[in-house]
């Protein structure tokens, strides 16, 4: 069976059996706005819990920078971000933040002949490529590593998200802490000034540039990849290792985080371990502390839908190539809740 037959039979698994009609006329809805990178997921989950818990998720895929505007604005009930803020960032929004999955930033390809996972690449060269230093693929360093291939005369054409992004933040993240020129120059952010390239719109928009450029090189979350059938690099690890963008090594870094941090967001980019994949990040939720009256309600549906996604939503998320969280991390979010998010009166808006 191939990728995209398997995850077409995923999405048939994953739908229950519907309401009655009354039920499903009586739906909760709730809207929620930001990052591109856990759309794929998102949308699953939607489908299902409409069915499930008859709860209805309106999610506007614009990336993590409109999600957090929305949400600091108070548009939206809630904001998706994989740029985590820092305590002090949710603190002066009055948000709490909490993460639903893991997923992984990989490299991706257009190399004529070159197939998944064949070409290597060093923390080192992936930066000189975005920074326009190395601007052949057959340039003698890329020759060296990958001795295997033949690569192609082809000009590298690097491909960036033009919007700001938490996939950006996370790839930059990378290239800052393995490249002094990067972290000198451009740095790390949701929104970069790129020395190179070409600039597309969401996770969806760098995926159809690479697929249609050769000689082209860009960087998407692995869901986009394996659903488009991109063609992904080896990248070595901070222990030396060449790693594939493959499953075992997303989960040796989720086992490295120390989820305990009060902003529940874990440092996860270039992790110490021979099997760890470099460029792990989470996907996080923010959700308003002090909900309106009027919005008391959303605040509370929108618990319910996380809480049954993390009950009932690993498996949708394991097919869709996301990393799903520890159970002991769900119980710290669910404690979360109880203890920060609170009406106007002052009374626990999650008491489940």
């Amino acid at each position: 069976m191939n990728r995209r037959t398997l995850l077409a039979a995923a999405a048939a698994a994953t739908t229950l059996p519907l309401l009655p009609r009354a039920a499903r006329a009586q739906q909760a809805q709730i809207t929620g706005a930001g990052a591109t990178f856990p759309r794929p997921l998102y949308e699953r989950w939607a489908q299902a819990a409409r069915e499930a818990i008859g709860i209805q998720l309106n999610y506007q895929s614009i990336g993590s920078g409109g999600g957090i505007n929305q949400i600091t604005n108070r548009t939206v009930d809630f904001g998706a971000t994989d740029a985590p803020l820092t305590v002090e960032q949710l603190a002066e929004r009055n948000l709490l933040q909490f993460p639903t999955v893991l997923g992984s930033i990989v490299p991706i390809v257009n190399l004529p002949g070159v197939q998944d996972s064949q070409v290597r690449l060093s923390p080192e060269l992936l930066a000189e490529m975005f920074l326009g230093r190395v601007r052949r693929w057959n340039d003698e360093r890329l020759v060296e590593l990958n001795r295997d291939l033949r690569l192609p005369n082809l000009p590298v054409a690097p491909a960036y998200r033009a919007d700001a992004s938490g996939t950006t933040w996370g790839f930059t993240t990378y290239l800052a802490r393995v490249s002094e020129a990067w972290r000198s120059g451009p740095g790390a952010g949701t929104s970069v000034s790129w020395p190179a390239g070409q600039g597309a719109r969401g996770n969806e928009g760098v995926s159809n540039t690479v697929r249609n450029t050769p000689g082209a090189i860009g960087y998407v979350e692995n869901a986009y990849a394996v659903v488009n059938r991109l063609v992904r690099v080896q990248l070595r690890n901070r222990a030396g290792t060449f790693v594939r963008a493959e499953r075992d090594a997303f989960i040796a870094a989720a086992a490295a985080a120390d989820w305990s941090v009060p902003n529940m967001a874990p440092d996860t980019i270039d992790l110490q371990g021979e099997k760890v994949w470099p460029i792990t990040t989470g996907t996080y939720i923010l959700l308003p502390t002090n909900p309106t009256a009027e919005r008391v309600e959303a605040s509370r549906n929108t618990m319910r839908f996380f809480d049954w996604a993390f009950r009932e939503g690993s498996r949708a998320a394991e097919q869709l190539e996301y990393i799903p969280l520890p159970s002991e991390v769900h119980e710290l979010v669910r404690k979360a809740w109880r203890e920060r998010i609170r009406t106007p009166d002052g009374t626990p808006v999650w008491s489940a």
